[in-house]
């Protein structure tokens, strides 16, 4: 097949030639989140020519993205993000076929959304969605390829490729982790950037199956000092495991809509009917203003369920999601069908 002249350079290469350039062309690939990380990922990927580009994300554009995620300008605040970037991407290359998804990645979405692509990447802030993406990653097979940000460093590794180790054998599930965001702490301006382009690397070099994958092993880089170290790490069958059974479930997931996204949450904190149980520690901020919120720390909540009704409506919510996202299994798995939770957690409502 004879291919557009825009990528002569990249065919001259002998380790492409016009039979990698095809790979790419029939190559999908699910960009989750369109953000810092997310927008040179599109912008790299839809300009090497890779056929088929999903982008998730329930967010919109807002004017304090603009210093990091160079596809967005001013005139597009307010707009949903995977909206303008799909426009971009087809001013980049309009051979390329873009699906986007304007909704965060939940439990009840992620196996129909991922199951049509070949490579997951990961471009999300969130720790909850990271092992959600893991899972499905593990249970179907697929490469997960990472990167995360935080002030002036970031991290980069490729999970789950050719029986390598995966996100949960680097990063074991705990109660009560609280990971920082740019939004709180800061982040430099080029430093996304950098790693995206670095993530849409090790992208082509799956999909054209050259040069060294970056498995069972983290980059780290530090834009102050200039520097790049990497940390090897080994397959863990148990956390392995755990990730497949956990997959295995979220294909068989009960498609009923038990996450809030941000106006969802607070539409229903302000509705009498519900009632609202913060499962933080007391001592955990921001606090939320609303006079119905009762304080029940997770660990005690299985034994206040009994002062519940079955079908009384119940909003739980705790810093990043994971407390409550296990509380309302807990719940569910009791019998109450009338039971949501904040996904992502308060600190997604930047309060």
């Amino acid at each position: 097949m004879e291919h557009s002249k825009r990528y002569t350079r990249q065919i001259a290469l002998s380790e492409i030639g016009n039979s990698g350039q095809q790979k790419l062309l029939d190559a999908k690939v699910l960009v989750i989140a369109s953000g810092g990380l997310g927008c040179p990922v599109l912008q790299m990927l839809a300009a090497s020519g890779v056929g088929t580009l999903g982008i998730v994300d329930g967010d919109v554009v807002e004017e304090t993205n603009l210093h990091r995620q160079l596809i967005f300008t001013m005139d597009d605040c307010g707009k949903n993000k995977v909206e303008v970037a799909a426009k971009v991407i087809q001013n980049i290359n309009s051979e390329v076929k873009v699906n986007i998804y304007a909704e965060y990645l939940n439990e009840n979405n992620i196996t129909e959304i991922t199951e049509k692509y070949d490579i997951l990447v990961d471009c999300t802030d969130s720790i909850t969605i990271r092992y959600l993406i893991n899972d499905i990653a593990v249970y179907q097979n697929k490469p997960m390829v990472y990167a995360s940000i935080h002030k002036f460093e970031g991290q980069v590794s490729v999970f789950n490729f050719e029986n390598s180790a995966t996100y949960r054998c680097l990063f074991p599930e705990k109660e009560n982790i609280n990971v920082p965001n740019c939004s709180t702490t800061g982040v430099l301006g080029v430093l996304p950037n950098t790693l995206g382009m670095l993530q849409a690397t090790e992208v082509l070099k799956l999909i054209l199956g050259i040069g060294s994958v970056f498995k069972n092993k983290l980059l780290i880089y530090n834009a102050l000092n200039l520097t790049f170290q990497e940390l090897a790490f080994t397959k863990n069958q148990t956390q392995f495991n755990r990730g497949f059974e956990n997959g295995k479930n979220l294909s068989s997931y009960k498609k009923y809509n038990y996450n809030l996204d941000k106006k969802s949450f607070l539409e229903k904190c302000s509705d009498e009917k519900y009632t609202i149980i913060d499962l933080r520690e007391i001592d955990e901020l921001p606090r939320l203003a609303f006079s119905s919120v009762q304080h029940i720390p997770f660990a005690e909540i299985e034994k206040h369920q009994k002062h519940l009704e079955k079908n009384q409506q119940i909003i739980l919510f705790c810093q990043s999601g994971t407390r409550s996202k296990k509380a309302l299994e807990l719940f569910i798995t009791n019998g109450f069908n009338n039971v949501y939770h904040l996904q992502n957690g308060i600190q997604s409502l930047h309060l």
